[in-house]
């Protein structure tokens, strides 16, 4: 009887590395107040109509706030209507677990809400420490937060992106480049292209700009195309801000 050779040697196999890497990902929100139908699609496709570009290929979020509970063929229906007009649905925010189930159906995953916070338990109260009088006690300061600075013009194709603080462009920034930033925003010189602060939800940023001329502004989410933009600040020195969820431009000379 031949014996038989062992090929255990050969058994073993070569396996890369796992790598997981962050991507900044901005995504647009889209809130359904309804179950869509031919008005909803009417109104969806005048908004497409006004910035074509902006919205091609972007990700999207279905905001189910203001919903009724969808059940998991109209969510087939409506990821297939947007896919059609060229935008990428992937995922739902603030769904109930019964809109969670039928957006699962349509392959949409459940993203947590930008502006939810996590609480936490109150720290108890500390008293200050009694100071020597006719001593110098230094003001607490706190921590800024890492800031990114860009000393030359950004060109049109470009994306600047700050994430965790404010973006500080000196020089121009080219239709076609954009800016995203957590923080703030600060452009001294002419604005042309997209500006998009607090993306991580921080409704207290703010962009300022020595010129406006931009394709679109953006805080928290809220933002205004070019079409939505006022003469009056238009090529002025303008600071951008949100009240009352209301986007808001003010010239600053």
């Amino acid at each position: 009887m031949q014996q038989q050779q062992s090929t255990s040697t050969n058994a073993f196999t070569s396996v890369g590395a796992v790598q997981f890497r962050g991507r900044f990902l901005t995504a647009v929100a889209l809130l359904l107040e309804g179950v869509p139908d031919s008005g909803f699609y009417a109104g969806l496709d005048s908004q497409l109509e006004r910035m074509p570009h902006f919205l091609t290929d972007a990700p999207l979020i279905l905001d189910m706030a203001q919903a009724p509970d969808l059940d998991g063929a109209v969510m087939r229906d409506l990821r297939a209507a947007l896919e059609q007009r060229k935008l990428a649905p992937f995922g739902v925010q603030n769904a109930s677990p019964r809109q969670i189930e039928a957006a699962a159906e349509a392959g949409l995953i459940p993203i947590k809400a930008g502006h939810d916070v996590p609480q936490r338990a109150p720290r108890p109260e500390r008293r200050p420490e009694p100071q020597p009088r006719d001593e110098f006690v230094a003001p607490r300061r706190e921590v800024p937060q890492e800031s990114r600075l860009i000393t030359s013009p950004v060109r049109s194709g470009q994306s600047v992106v700050a994430e965790h603080g404010d973006l500080i462009v000196t020089g121009h920034v080219a239709s076609g480049a954009e800016l995203i930033a957590r923080g703030n925003i600060h452009v001294y010189g002419t604005l042309r292209g997209r500006a998009l602060a607090g993306v991580h939800g921080d409704e207290s940023a703010r962009i300022f700009c020595q010129s406006l001329d931009a394709e679109l502004v953006a805080i928290a989410g809220l933002y205004r195309t070019s079409d939505n933009i006022e003469h009056a600040v238009r090529k002025r020195s303008v600071q951008i801000y949100l009240s009352e969820q209301r986007l808001c431009m003010e010239t600053l000379a």
